[in-house]
């Protein structure tokens, strides 16, 4: 049985204070038992708990401590928002499948608006998913959520990166995914995951993105990253 993930600012510090400790509480961790401790950036400590006392601190022992490197390439996934509960299906979807960055992108044809008055708010809603889902994903890395951007935006970050790192999930492109040259990649791989109502020509010459198909079938928005991620593992050396 795999141990439950708590994220700590220093895993080997010995205590687990805050929101994370009153999880701990939540779950009934008693003296005894193993936990893993995460700091979200790749360190990782497998520990013993020797206390729980009544103010919610958590104290342990350090049983081992490690670092664990970043898959390369990296991968940021820019997800059009979807509407109501599938953005936290997304977002799940996405941490589980290995993102290292997600940025909410409103385009064209999002019907989930975001209100300035409200971005803050669905930000943290999903940078609170990605971080629950990264611990029951047994994750060392939590996934960075980014702040929301538009179309032009987005064409603005991605002409800062190499000609071809970012591609684009459309189902009339002719390309595969399967045929690309990860190695050609780098390090760095953009997946760029459109709306339910797919990408207009002329939002798709804006980016300049590279358009590649999964497969035959048309993916909801909420499960293409998932699908993508898994490919993109498969074929590179992120797996």
């Amino acid at each position: 049985m795999s141990l439950p993930y708590f994220l700590a600012p220093d895993p080997a510090a010995g205590v687990l204070e805050g929101t994370e400790a009153k999880h701990a509480g939540v779950k009934r961790i008693q003296p005894g038992e193993r936990i893993m401790l995460i700091d979200g950036h790749g360190t990782r400590a497998e520990a013993t708990v020797t206390g729980v006392d009544g103010s919610g601190c958590v104290r342990y022992d350090v049983e081992t401590l490690e670092h664990l490197p970043q898959p390369t390439p990296r991968v940021t996934v820019v997800q059009a928002v979807p509407k109501g509960e599938r953005a936290e299906l997304a977002v799940d979807l996405a941490v589980q499948g290995g993102a290292d960055a997600i940025v909410p992108w409103i385009s064209h044809r999002t019907i989930a608006r975001w209100p300035a008055n409200k971005q803050a708010k669905q930000v943290e809603k999903w940078r609170a998913q990605a971080l629950a889902s990264a611990k029951q994903a047994r994750r060392a890395w939590v996934p960075e959520v980014r702040e929301p951007v538009t179309t032009n935006q987005l064409a603005a970050l991605l002409g800062e990166l190499p000609g071809g790192n970012a591609v684009v999930l459309h189902e009339d492109a002719t390309e595969s995914i399967r045929d690309l040259d990860f190695a050609a990649f780098g390090d760095e791989v953009w997946l760029i995951v459109g709306p339910e109502g797919g990408i207009g020509d002329d939002e798709l010459e804006l980016l300049g993105a590279r358009p590649v198909k999964l497969g035959p079938e048309v993916l909801r928005t909420a499960s293409a990253a998932f699908a993508g991620l898994c490919a993109i593992g498969a074929l590179s050396t992120r797996w």
